[in-house]
């Protein structure tokens, strides 16, 4: 008996994006908020949970942003982004940027790096990126950028799953 004989596979339907969307939900990641300087100066910012890790050498990330997105342009034209890893605690603050307003940073405790791109206080990690490529993705544009400063603090990170928010436990069994 071949395995897929016990597995029962379904065809996908593009016409359905809300099962792709819950399909690909159980896949858990951490999440992000993604920040960078517009075109015109003001500060830009973005909830994404779609980002990883690409490379050790050089040290590459990324992370997809909709074609639709209002922000599509600023991330497009900037020399540099920052990605923040969330804590456990900070989701709110993920609700916040996943929201669109005129200045996302008015209430949000921020600095900024010696690029001028916006840096969110007390996160997990924070990464500060050339933004070196930009690829096809689909519906979303892929950018890679290459990490050139970062922060990292102790502490547990926000997860994304099924549509929520989770936090992340240590195995039993480790």
């Amino acid at each position: 008996m071949d395995v897929l004989d016990k597995i029962n596979l379904k065809e996908i339907d593009i016409s359905n994006p809300r099962e792709i969307r819950n399909l690909l939900g159980q896949f858990a990641t951490g999440v992000t908020v993604i920040t960078t300087r517009g075109t015109d100066g003001r500060k830009v910012g973005m909830t994404a949970n779609s980002f990883s890790s690409l490379s050790l050498d050089p040290p590459l990330v990324l992370w997809s942003l909709s074609k639709t997105a209002p922000s599509l342009p600023d991330f497009v034209a900037a020399e540099h982004f920052a990605v923040h890893m969330l804590t456990k605690e900070q989701h709110q603050l993920s609700t916040h940027f996943a929201r669109g307003a005129q200045d996302k940073f008015a209430t949000v405790d921020h600095g900024e790096c010696d690029t001028g791109v916006p840096l969110l206080n007390e996160a997990l990690a924070t990464l500060v990126c050339k933004n070196v490529q930009q690829y096809e993705g689909g519906d979303h544009l892929i950018f890679i950028g290459e990490i050139q400063k970062y922060q990292q603090t102790a502490g547990e990170p926000l997860v994304f799953h099924a549509g929520r928010y989770q936090i992340a436990a240590s195995h039993p069994d480790l």
